[in-house]
């Protein structure tokens, strides 16, 4: 049997080229790790122990605790977060040991791919739909939906499948790419996707059963890393609905297995406080025991302070990893 409903025919689709489509975020204008020097040292001073100020130094203190301890950190981010020029930062982190699973959604997916391969992402959103051609990369298409596919074929999650095919020598600009720099770490990265809402969705290319196994993969692989998070920190910078929703249902599986009971500190930082990153990121998991904590502010602003003072926490040295 087949639905009683029409379904449009995305082979039909009108597509462009990476260099047509151009992107407003570029790869040269992202943020790289530097030496954290006495300035530094001043700058962090000066934050009052205070407020936001107070709640700024739980959290760095959290996650240098946890490295030194050797315990979880989880980096859950947006896509935001990459258009933001962020991604060496947390790269750094996970080269230091620091940062040691990580979480998006598959727009994260998609910007850091475009990044890696051809140093720009994020298209004119506004003039696309104007012109019909919002989404309609064929590259990008082409190279996350393959990666899929072939990923589910050999039994990967998506982040894995994503990365391994971005880790390739090949890749110009992979040191920019949280993917795969997370591929060449052993890092768990997991990609979380609501079908529907990312542009490779648009093409025919899209295999939904392939996309769906290796997510839900992916949410086994986190759920995994939260059953071990006692003493950990989960940070989750900007998704406001999809990770703190996989969050919450990773952690009832954690919990539901004798597991994750803490205590532990969840952080949400984002600009504003999205309802669900507030109850399922920062109130509900520690309701019982552990510490949450929002943190306000821009993340190209926010996340640059916040590495300062985890590096300086960490004495400021040379990264030797795990």
């Amino acid at each position: 049997m087949s639905s009683r409903f029409r379904e449009v025919d995305l082979r039909k689709l009108r597509v462009v080229s990476i260099e047509e489509r151009g992107g407003t975020v570029t790869v040269d204008r992202f943020a790289t790790p530097h030496a954290v020097e006495a300035a530094v040292d001043g700058f962090l001073e000066s934050v009052p122990d205070l407020f936001a100020g107070r709640e700024f130094r739980q959290v760095a203190a959290a996650v240098v605790n946890a490295a030194r301890a050797r315990r979880p950190v989880v980096v859950m981010f947006g896509a935001h977060f990459v258009k933001c020029g962020l991604s060496r930062l947390l790269i750094d982190l996970m080269e230091r040991g620091v940062v040691t699973a990580l979480a998006t959604n598959g727009a994260g997916a998609i910007h850091d791919a475009e990044i890696a391969m051809w140093g720009k992402t994020s298209e004119d959103v506004r003039d696309g739909l104007t012109s019909g051609l919002f989404g309609a990369c064929r590259e990008t298409a082409e190279l996350l939906n393959g990666a899929v596919a072939r990923g589910s074929r050999e039994g990967r999650g998506f982040g894995e499948s994503v990365g391994s095919r971005l880790a390739d020598a090949g890749t110009p600009h992979r040191d920019a790419s949280i993917a795969a720099r997370a591929h060449e770490l052993g890092i768990p990265l997991t990609v979380h996707v609501a079908l529907g809402t990312d542009i490779v969705h648009e093409h025919a290319s899209a295999d939904g059963a392939a996309i769906g196994e290796t997510s839900l993969r992916d949410f086994r692989i986190l759920a995994d890393v939260v059953c071990g998070l006692d003493g950990g920190v989960v940070l989750n910078v900007g998704s406001a609905v999809v990770l703190p929703e996989v969050f919450l249902k990773a952690l009832a599986v954690a919990r539901n297995l004798g597991r994750a009971r803490g205590p532990f500190t969840t952080v949400s930082l984002d600009m504003n406080e999205p309802y669900r990153a507030g109850e399922n990121v920062v109130r509900r998991p520690t309701a019982e025991l552990g510490m949450g904590i929002a943190l306000r502010g821009h993340h190209e602003i926010l996340f640059p302070a916040l590495w300062c003072a985890i590096v300086r926490g960490l004495g400021g040295g040379a990264r030797d990893g795990r």
